[in-house]
């Protein structure tokens, strides 16, 4: 029988929100003694913009905007209804991601 496991994937702009959140969901496991694997950091996913400065003149001056997002995964083994019912009450915050995969 293949084994079962739960896989959580968390984005967001700011990393220091996403390892908050991180470790809030790894606590909320722990506390039910499922077992952990977690946080993977992912690539961050870098999406460059180049945006002309004047509509008229000078087409070549031109501003760069950056956007980041940060990605990371956790897996929970040996997970049970007690687990979920943890990972639901847990408090993520706005600007956070989340996918639960089972």
């Amino acid at each position: 029988m293949a084994k079962k496991f739960i896989k959580i994937k968390l984005k967001a702009y700011d990393h220091r929100l996403l390892d908050d959140s991180a470790k809030k969901i790894i606590e909320a496991v722990k506390e039910v003694d499922a077992r952990v694997s977690g946080p993977i950091p992912l690539p961050v996913e870098r999406t460059v913009y180049s945006v002309v400065k004047s509509p008229h003149k000078y087409a070549y001056s031109m501003e760069q905007f950056e956007k980041k997002v940060h990605k990371r995964v956790i897996f929970i083994y040996d997970a049970s209804s007690e687990t979920v019912t943890k990972l639901l009450k847990v408090n993520i915050p706005a600007g956070v991601a989340v996918d639960i995969k089972a």
